[in-house]
């Protein structure tokens, strides 16, 4: 599964998770039912990081958003915040960049145009914000 793949799938689960009460546990064993969502350790350690650290990631996304509530950003749009801003945090081995732009093509295939540069838009603002970062390779 290629990084891409992997991110989508978590995107989508999250999705999932976002209109359910269900346990991770729960979705995967759904999605893995359905199959059509391949699940793997990368996808498992994306959906329970970002559910680990919503409030975190919605108060950065709060604090960038400007004009928007959080409660106010689109579902999807939310999600795919919320990944990369985990991913930029929590994933040292994940480039900022990579992070971003991964963000931002998912959105393209799932969001509107104004979705995607509001996106581009937020994580570029906060990549701005942070100290520089030293030179990374992705590992996963």
């Amino acid at each position: 599964m290629t990084r891409r793949q992997y991110r989508e799938n978590a995107f989508l689960l999250l999705f999932e998770a976002s209109l359910r009460d269900d346990t991770p546990e729960e979705l995967y064993a759904v999605a893995e039912e359905i199959e059509e969502i391949t699940i793997d350790e990368h996808v498992k350690a994306l959906v329970e990081g970002v559910l680990a650290h919503t409030e975190e990631l919605d108060a950065v996304i709060a604090e960038f958003s400007k004009k928007r509530a959080v409660s106010r950003i689109a579902r999807m749009n939310l999600i795919l915040l919320r990944m990369a801003i985990y991913e930029i945090l929590y994933s040292p081995k994940v480039p900022r960049n990579v992070a971003i732009s991964e963000a931002v093509a998912i959105s393209q295939k799932y969001t509107y145009m104004e979705d995607t540069k509001f996106i581009n838009g937020l994580l570029g603002s906060y990549n701005r914000s942070l100290p520089a970062q030293t030179e990374v390779t992705e590992e996963a």
